[in-house]
């Protein structure tokens, strides 16, 4: 059933998407699609919300794409993965060193978060200067050294 508009006047919006059933299906996915882009846009994640499982995933996903060229500062880390699980410091040579430790994945599911179920980062003077198993090494060496 095809419905018309009064001859006098222009057809309405409701009365070409009824006919044009197709393009109304169009037009919501549209819709859709467009508030579901600014709701991931404008909305961030919020870490403190997230389980632990989620947290994980998201945690590596973001360290996954930093760049030690990028000179990241320790306050965007922070504000982008809020506290992290453990955190280590020390100071040498007026140089103020510290690894910041993320969970990235579970080998125990015993509740208690340990060093190998996390990424290291290491910070001098608070911009990130390795990542992962060399921010490791290269913190333990600063430690040894030191002592």
């Amino acid at each position: 059933m095809l419905l018309r508009s009064d001859s006098h006047s222009k057809p309405s919006a409701l009365v070409w998407l009824y006919n044009n059933k197709l393009s109304a299906f169009a037009v919501g996915i549209l819709i859709y699609l467009l508030l579901t882009l600014a709701v991931l846009n404008w909305y961030p994640d919020d870490v403190e919300q997230m389980t632990w499982v989620d947290r994980e995933v998201f945690n590596h996903k973001i360290i996954s794409q930093y760049q030690l060229s990028d000179n990241i500062s320790q306050q965007q880390v922070l504000q982008r993965l809020g506290s992290p699980d453990i955190t280590a410091a020390l100071q040498a040579d007026n140089q103020l060193y510290q690894v910041l430790y993320y969970r990235t994945h579970r080998n125990t599911p015993d509740g208690i978060t340990t060093a190998d179920e996390c990424t290291a980062l290491l910070f001098k003077n608070r911009r990130l200067i390795a990542i992962g198993a060399p921010a490791v090494q290269q913190y333990q060496t600063l430690v040894s050294t030191t002592d």
